[in-house]
Protein backbone atom coordinates (compact mmCIF):
# COMPACT_ATOMS: atom_id res chain seq x y z
CA UNK A 1 0.00 0.00 0.00
CA UNK A 2 1.21 3.59 -0.94
CA UNK A 3 2.05 6.61 1.53
CA UNK A 4 -1.01 8.28 0.55
CA UNK A 5 -3.42 5.31 0.73
CA UNK A 6 -1.83 4.74 3.86
CA UNK A 7 -2.88 8.29 5.10
CA UNK A 8 -6.05 8.36 3.29
CA UNK A 9 -7.21 5.06 4.92
CA UNK A 10 -5.99 5.73 8.75
CA UNK A 11 -8.95 6.14 10.94
CA UNK A 12 -9.56 7.91 14.38
CA UNK A 13 -10.93 5.93 16.73
CA UNK A 14 -14.34 5.21 16.14
CA UNK A 15 -17.30 6.24 18.61
CA UNK A 16 -18.80 3.38 20.33
CA UNK A 17 -20.63 0.97 18.27
CA UNK A 18 -23.41 1.92 16.73
CA UNK A 19 -26.28 0.05 14.90
CA UNK A 20 -27.74 2.79 13.39
CA UNK A 21 -24.71 4.81 12.17
CA UNK A 22 -22.68 1.80 10.76
CA UNK A 23 -26.00 1.26 8.78
CA UNK A 24 -26.49 4.83 8.02
CA UNK A 25 -22.52 4.68 7.04
CA UNK A 26 -22.76 1.93 4.67
CA UNK A 27 -25.79 3.19 2.73
CA UNK A 28 -23.60 6.41 2.41
CA UNK A 29 -21.21 4.22 1.18
CA UNK A 30 -23.33 2.07 -1.48
CA UNK A 31 -24.37 5.52 -2.45
CA UNK A 32 -20.78 6.85 -3.39
CA UNK A 33 -20.31 3.83 -5.20
CA UNK A 34 -23.28 4.42 -7.26
CA UNK A 35 -22.42 7.75 -8.23
CA UNK A 36 -18.66 6.43 -9.02
CA UNK A 37 -19.87 4.77 -12.23
CA UNK A 38 -20.94 6.26 -15.69
CA UNK A 39 -24.84 4.64 -15.31
CA UNK A 40 -27.03 3.84 -12.51
CA UNK A 41 -25.23 0.76 -11.80
CA UNK A 42 -23.13 0.73 -8.30
CA UNK A 43 -19.57 -0.35 -8.59
CA UNK A 44 -18.34 -3.44 -7.77
CA UNK A 45 -15.63 -2.37 -5.46
CA UNK A 46 -13.13 0.39 -4.28
CA UNK A 47 -9.47 -0.51 -4.65
CA UNK A 48 -7.41 0.92 -1.50
CA UNK A 49 -4.09 0.79 -3.44
CA UNK A 50 -5.11 2.12 -6.36
CA UNK A 51 -7.74 4.61 -5.37
CA UNK A 52 -10.03 3.57 -8.03
CA UNK A 53 -13.74 2.39 -8.51
CA UNK A 54 -14.20 -0.33 -10.30
CA UNK A 55 -16.56 -0.65 -13.07
CA UNK A 56 -20.46 -1.40 -12.45
CA UNK A 57 -21.63 -4.43 -11.67
CA UNK A 58 -25.29 -5.67 -12.58
CA UNK A 59 -25.27 -9.01 -10.48
CA UNK A 60 -24.83 -7.22 -7.57
CA UNK A 61 -26.51 -4.02 -8.25
CA UNK A 62 -29.74 -6.51 -8.54
CA UNK A 63 -29.77 -7.39 -5.08
CA UNK A 64 -28.79 -3.98 -3.81
CA UNK A 65 -32.00 -2.75 -5.13
CA UNK A 66 -34.40 -4.55 -2.31
CA UNK A 67 -31.45 -3.36 0.00
CA UNK A 68 -32.23 0.01 -0.76
CA UNK A 69 -35.51 -0.22 -1.39
CA UNK A 70 -35.80 -1.39 2.73
CA UNK A 71 -33.55 1.12 3.65
CA UNK A 72 -35.83 3.81 2.03
CA UNK A 73 -38.48 2.90 4.11
CA UNK A 74 -36.77 2.51 7.68
CA UNK A 75 -35.04 5.58 7.48
CA UNK A 76 -37.79 7.54 5.92
CA UNK A 77 -35.26 8.90 2.99
CA UNK A 78 -36.99 8.47 -0.72
CA UNK A 79 -33.04 9.02 -1.97
CA UNK A 80 -32.35 5.62 -1.62
CA UNK A 81 -36.00 4.48 -3.18
CA UNK A 82 -34.87 6.80 -6.30
CA UNK A 83 -31.45 5.38 -6.44
CA UNK A 84 -33.20 1.66 -5.99
CA UNK A 85 -35.49 2.26 -8.66
CA UNK A 86 -32.79 3.92 -11.11
CA UNK A 87 -31.05 0.68 -10.31
CA UNK A 88 -33.81 -1.47 -11.85
CA UNK A 89 -34.46 0.86 -15.26
CA UNK A 90 -30.52 0.25 -15.93
CA UNK A 91 -31.00 -3.62 -15.18
CA UNK A 92 -33.89 -3.38 -16.97
CA UNK A 93 -32.32 -1.75 -20.07
CA UNK A 94 -29.00 -4.14 -19.76
CA UNK A 95 -30.87 -7.10 -19.98
CA UNK A 96 -29.82 -9.86 -22.64
CA UNK A 97 -31.93 -10.51 -25.41
CA UNK A 98 -33.02 -14.23 -23.78
CA UNK A 99 -33.86 -12.70 -20.87
CA UNK A 100 -30.40 -13.69 -18.63
CA UNK A 101 -27.77 -11.04 -16.98
CA UNK A 102 -24.27 -10.73 -18.28
CA UNK A 103 -21.13 -12.10 -16.42
CA UNK A 104 -18.76 -9.50 -14.65
CA UNK A 105 -18.76 -6.00 -14.66
CA UNK A 106 -19.63 -3.81 -17.45
CA UNK A 107 -16.42 -2.99 -18.71
CA UNK A 108 -15.76 -6.91 -19.18
CA UNK A 109 -14.96 -7.64 -23.14
CA UNK A 110 -17.20 -11.06 -22.98
CA UNK A 111 -20.76 -10.72 -22.94
CA UNK A 112 -22.39 -13.88 -21.91
CA UNK A 113 -25.61 -14.73 -19.77
CA UNK A 114 -24.64 -16.48 -16.51
CA UNK A 115 -26.97 -18.10 -13.96
CA UNK A 116 -25.84 -16.92 -10.53
CA UNK A 117 -26.03 -13.28 -11.63
CA UNK A 118 -29.46 -13.21 -13.22
CA UNK A 119 -30.78 -14.78 -10.04
CA UNK A 120 -29.54 -11.94 -8.03
CA UNK A 121 -30.89 -9.26 -10.42
CA UNK A 122 -33.88 -10.70 -10.28
CA UNK A 123 -34.15 -10.24 -6.80
CA UNK A 124 -34.05 -6.05 -7.58
CA UNK A 125 -36.65 -6.31 -10.63
CA UNK A 126 -39.31 -8.22 -8.70
CA UNK A 127 -38.92 -5.39 -5.44
CA UNK A 128 -39.25 -2.97 -7.90
CA UNK A 129 -41.84 -4.52 -9.55
CA UNK A 130 -43.53 -4.85 -6.22
CA UNK A 131 -42.91 -0.97 -4.70
CA UNK A 132 -44.04 0.54 -7.85
CA UNK A 133 -46.19 -2.17 -9.98
CA UNK A 134 -44.32 -0.81 -13.23
CA UNK A 135 -44.99 -3.18 -15.78
CA UNK A 136 -41.67 -3.03 -17.30
CA UNK A 137 -40.40 -4.70 -13.96
CA UNK A 138 -42.82 -7.61 -14.12
CA UNK A 139 -41.68 -8.30 -17.67
CA UNK A 140 -37.79 -8.23 -16.79
CA UNK A 141 -39.12 -10.78 -14.06
CA UNK A 142 -40.58 -13.07 -16.08
CA UNK A 143 -38.21 -12.86 -18.99
CA UNK A 144 -35.23 -13.60 -16.44
CA UNK A 145 -37.20 -16.52 -14.36
CA UNK A 146 -38.29 -18.31 -18.00
CA UNK A 147 -34.90 -18.29 -19.12
CA UNK A 148 -33.83 -19.61 -15.91
CA UNK A 149 -36.12 -22.18 -15.76
CA UNK A 150 -35.32 -23.52 -19.45
CA UNK A 151 -31.59 -23.28 -18.32
CA UNK A 152 -32.25 -25.97 -15.67
CA UNK A 153 -30.97 -29.52 -15.64
CA UNK A 154 -33.95 -32.26 -15.23
CA UNK A 155 -32.22 -33.61 -12.42
CA UNK A 156 -32.21 -29.90 -11.18
CA UNK A 157 -28.74 -28.51 -11.14
CA UNK A 158 -27.71 -25.55 -13.56
CA UNK A 159 -24.40 -26.92 -15.65
CA UNK A 160 -24.58 -24.69 -18.61
CA UNK A 161 -24.19 -20.80 -18.59
CA UNK A 162 -21.96 -20.81 -15.47
CA UNK A 163 -19.72 -17.65 -15.12
CA UNK A 164 -16.46 -17.50 -17.17
CA UNK A 165 -15.08 -15.73 -14.11
CA UNK A 166 -15.40 -18.93 -11.77
CA UNK A 167 -13.40 -21.97 -11.59
CA UNK A 168 -16.62 -24.78 -11.54
CA UNK A 169 -19.26 -24.73 -13.57
CA UNK A 170 -21.33 -26.78 -11.25
CA UNK A 171 -22.28 -25.04 -7.76
CA UNK A 172 -24.55 -25.44 -5.09
CA UNK A 173 -24.39 -22.27 -3.89
CA UNK A 174 -26.87 -21.49 -6.82
CA UNK A 175 -29.34 -22.64 -4.21
CA UNK A 176 -29.75 -18.78 -4.21
CA UNK A 177 -30.83 -18.81 -7.49
CA UNK A 178 -33.67 -21.33 -6.54
CA UNK A 179 -34.39 -18.72 -3.76
CA UNK A 180 -34.85 -15.64 -6.18
CA UNK A 181 -37.26 -18.21 -8.76
CA UNK A 182 -38.90 -19.17 -5.39
CA UNK A 183 -40.01 -16.04 -4.67
CA UNK A 184 -41.18 -14.83 -7.80
CA UNK A 185 -43.08 -18.12 -7.95
CA UNK A 186 -44.68 -16.97 -4.68
CA UNK A 187 -45.15 -13.18 -5.90
CA UNK A 188 -46.68 -13.57 -9.11
CA UNK A 189 -48.57 -17.20 -8.12
CA UNK A 190 -46.48 -19.01 -10.94
CA UNK A 191 -45.95 -22.69 -9.53
CA UNK A 192 -43.66 -23.66 -11.91
CA UNK A 193 -41.03 -21.23 -11.01
CA UNK A 194 -41.28 -22.36 -7.52
CA UNK A 195 -41.22 -26.31 -8.24
CA UNK A 196 -37.93 -25.57 -10.27
CA UNK A 197 -36.30 -23.66 -7.19
CA UNK A 198 -37.57 -26.83 -5.02
CA UNK A 199 -35.95 -29.02 -7.70
CA UNK A 200 -32.34 -27.09 -7.33
CA UNK A 201 -32.08 -27.50 -3.38
CA UNK A 202 -33.27 -31.51 -3.63
CA UNK A 203 -30.33 -31.48 -6.34
CA UNK A 204 -28.06 -29.59 -3.94
CA UNK A 205 -28.76 -31.63 -0.86
CA UNK A 206 -27.49 -34.90 -2.82
CA UNK A 207 -23.89 -32.53 -2.58
CA UNK A 208 -24.54 -32.68 1.54
CA UNK A 209 -22.28 -35.03 3.41
CA UNK A 210 -23.51 -35.89 7.04
CA UNK A 211 -22.02 -33.22 8.56
CA UNK A 212 -23.57 -30.76 6.72
CA UNK A 213 -20.71 -30.19 4.45
CA UNK A 214 -21.63 -29.47 0.44
CA UNK A 215 -19.60 -29.85 -2.08
CA UNK A 216 -18.65 -27.86 -5.15
CA UNK A 217 -19.51 -24.76 -3.56
CA UNK A 218 -16.80 -22.17 -3.89
CA UNK A 219 -15.56 -19.99 -6.47
CA UNK A 220 -12.62 -21.50 -6.61
CA UNK A 221 -11.38 -23.89 -4.01
CA UNK A 222 -14.13 -26.54 -3.17
CA UNK A 223 -11.92 -28.03 -0.85
CA UNK A 224 -11.84 -24.79 1.43
CA UNK A 225 -14.87 -23.14 0.76
CA UNK A 226 -15.49 -19.12 1.66
CA UNK A 227 -18.11 -18.49 4.45
CA UNK A 228 -19.22 -16.10 1.59
CA UNK A 229 -20.33 -18.43 -0.67
CA UNK A 230 -21.20 -21.10 1.99
CA UNK A 231 -23.86 -18.98 3.01
CA UNK A 232 -25.34 -18.54 -0.20
CA UNK A 233 -25.76 -21.91 -0.19
CA UNK A 234 -27.10 -22.45 3.31
CA UNK A 235 -29.44 -18.97 3.01
CA UNK A 236 -30.72 -20.47 -0.20
CA UNK A 237 -31.74 -23.38 1.07
CA UNK A 238 -33.44 -22.12 4.13
CA UNK A 239 -35.59 -19.81 2.21
CA UNK A 240 -36.74 -21.77 -0.74
CA UNK A 241 -37.46 -24.34 2.68
CA UNK A 242 -39.94 -21.28 4.27
CA UNK A 243 -41.30 -20.68 0.92
CA UNK A 244 -42.32 -24.40 0.22
CA UNK A 245 -43.10 -25.03 3.57
CA UNK A 246 -40.59 -27.58 3.57
CA UNK A 247 -39.03 -28.83 6.90
CA UNK A 248 -36.62 -30.98 5.85
CA UNK A 249 -34.86 -28.38 3.90
CA UNK A 250 -35.17 -25.92 6.71
CA UNK A 251 -33.77 -28.94 9.10
CA UNK A 252 -30.84 -29.04 6.53
CA UNK A 253 -29.93 -25.54 6.16
CA UNK A 254 -29.65 -25.39 10.52
CA UNK A 255 -27.64 -28.06 10.48
CA UNK A 256 -25.27 -26.54 8.02
CA UNK A 257 -25.63 -22.93 9.92
CA UNK A 258 -25.17 -25.02 13.30
CA UNK A 259 -21.78 -26.29 11.96
CA UNK A 260 -20.50 -22.61 10.67
CA UNK A 261 -21.79 -21.55 14.39
CA UNK A 262 -18.94 -24.06 15.80
CA UNK A 263 -16.44 -22.21 13.88
CA UNK A 264 -17.32 -18.91 15.12
CA UNK A 265 -14.03 -17.21 16.94
CA UNK A 266 -14.39 -15.40 20.20
CA UNK A 267 -14.59 -11.60 18.69
CA UNK A 268 -17.55 -12.89 16.97
CA UNK A 269 -15.68 -13.12 13.15
CA UNK A 270 -15.71 -16.48 11.05
CA UNK A 271 -12.53 -18.09 9.75
CA UNK A 272 -12.67 -16.66 6.08
CA UNK A 273 -12.66 -20.37 4.72
CA UNK A 274 -13.56 -23.82 6.36
CA UNK A 275 -12.65 -27.31 4.79
CA UNK A 276 -14.98 -30.20 5.20
CA UNK A 277 -14.05 -31.38 8.58
CA UNK A 278 -15.65 -27.37 9.23
CA UNK A 279 -12.23 -26.60 10.37
CA UNK A 280 -10.52 -23.21 10.06
CA UNK A 281 -8.57 -22.83 6.51
CA UNK A 282 -8.07 -19.27 6.71
CA UNK A 283 -6.58 -16.89 9.47
CA UNK A 284 -8.51 -14.03 7.77
CA UNK A 285 -12.03 -13.38 8.10
CA UNK A 286 -14.29 -13.01 5.19
CA UNK A 287 -16.02 -9.71 6.00
CA UNK A 288 -19.07 -10.52 3.96
CA UNK A 289 -19.51 -14.07 5.18
CA UNK A 290 -20.23 -12.75 8.58
CA UNK A 291 -22.82 -10.72 7.58
CA UNK A 292 -24.74 -13.17 5.75
CA UNK A 293 -23.69 -16.24 8.58
CA UNK A 294 -25.90 -13.13 10.78
CA UNK A 295 -28.86 -13.06 8.77
CA UNK A 296 -29.12 -16.96 8.24
CA UNK A 297 -29.26 -17.23 12.24
CA UNK A 298 -31.64 -14.14 13.06
CA UNK A 299 -33.87 -15.79 10.05
CA UNK A 300 -33.35 -19.27 11.75
CA UNK A 301 -34.60 -17.86 15.56
CA UNK A 302 -37.38 -16.05 13.66
CA UNK A 303 -38.55 -19.25 11.53
CA UNK A 304 -38.06 -21.73 14.71
CA UNK A 305 -38.63 -19.68 17.63
CA UNK A 306 -35.13 -20.83 19.11
CA UNK A 307 -33.51 -17.81 20.53
CA UNK A 308 -30.20 -19.69 20.84
CA UNK A 309 -29.30 -18.49 17.34
CA UNK A 310 -29.08 -15.34 17.71
CA UNK A 311 -26.13 -14.84 20.29
CA UNK A 312 -24.28 -15.57 17.18
CA UNK A 313 -25.78 -13.25 14.91
CA UNK A 314 -25.21 -10.28 17.58
CA UNK A 315 -21.92 -11.25 17.78
CA UNK A 316 -20.85 -11.40 14.27
CA UNK A 317 -22.19 -7.86 13.53
CA UNK A 318 -20.92 -6.45 16.26
CA UNK A 319 -17.67 -7.85 15.12
CA UNK A 320 -18.16 -5.96 11.30
CA UNK A 321 -19.24 -2.83 12.95
CA UNK A 322 -16.22 -2.83 15.13
CA UNK A 323 -14.12 -3.08 12.11
CA UNK A 324 -16.43 -0.53 9.70
CA UNK A 325 -13.88 2.89 9.36
CA UNK A 326 -16.08 5.69 9.67
CA UNK A 327 -13.86 8.36 10.13
CA UNK A 328 -11.26 8.22 6.80
CA UNK A 329 -11.15 10.91 4.48
CA UNK A 330 -11.46 8.68 1.90
CA UNK A 331 -14.94 8.01 0.42
CA UNK A 332 -13.87 4.55 -0.80
CA UNK A 333 -13.27 3.56 2.40
CA UNK A 334 -15.76 5.71 5.12
CA UNK A 335 -18.67 3.76 5.86
CA UNK A 336 -18.00 0.67 3.12
CA UNK A 337 -16.37 -2.72 4.81
CA UNK A 338 -13.42 -4.96 3.60
CA UNK A 339 -13.62 -8.21 1.94
CA UNK A 340 -11.10 -9.53 4.17
CA UNK A 341 -9.80 -8.89 7.48
CA UNK A 342 -7.05 -7.65 7.53
CA UNK A 343 -7.48 -6.01 4.51
CA UNK A 344 -4.49 -7.90 2.91
CA UNK A 345 -6.50 -11.32 3.57
CA UNK A 346 -7.40 -13.89 0.70
CA UNK A 347 -10.90 -12.54 -0.42
CA UNK A 348 -11.01 -9.36 -2.68
CA UNK A 349 -7.61 -8.82 -1.45
CA UNK A 350 -7.68 -4.35 -0.55
CA UNK A 351 -10.69 -3.73 -2.05
CA UNK A 352 -13.84 -2.70 -0.31
CA UNK A 353 -16.45 -5.37 -2.56
CA UNK A 354 -20.71 -3.56 -2.75
CA UNK A 355 -21.64 -6.66 -2.27
CA UNK A 356 -19.91 -6.58 2.07
CA UNK A 357 -21.81 -3.38 2.50
CA UNK A 358 -24.92 -4.64 1.09
CA UNK A 359 -25.49 -7.80 3.39
CA UNK A 360 -23.71 -5.90 6.38
CA UNK A 361 -27.09 -3.35 5.47
CA UNK A 362 -28.90 -6.61 5.78
CA UNK A 363 -27.93 -7.70 9.12
CA UNK A 364 -28.07 -4.44 10.68
CA UNK A 365 -31.97 -3.74 9.45
CA UNK A 366 -32.90 -7.41 10.41
CA UNK A 367 -31.23 -6.96 14.10
CA UNK A 368 -33.03 -3.73 14.63
CA UNK A 369 -35.89 -5.06 13.48
CA UNK A 370 -36.04 -7.74 15.98
CA UNK A 371 -34.36 -5.69 18.92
Amino acid sequence: MSVIARLLSRRLPNPPLDARRGLEAAAQWLARAQDATDCDGVSANYDVTKRQWAGAYPETTGYIIPTFLRYSHVSGNREYRERALRMAVWESDIQLPEGGVRAGTMDATRIVPTIFNTGQVLFGWLAAWQETQDTRFRDSVVRAADWLSAAQDPDGAWRRFASPFAAHALNTYNTRVAYALAEAGHALGEPRYLDAAVRNVQWALTQMRANGWLENNDLEDNERPLTHTIAYATRGILEVGLIAADGAFVDAAAHIARSVAQSQRRDGALPGRLDSAWRPASRWTCVTGNAQMAIIWHRLAAATGDTSWKPAAENAIRFNLSIQNLTSVDGGVRGGMPGSHPLKGGYMKNRYPNWAAKFFMDALMLQLETD
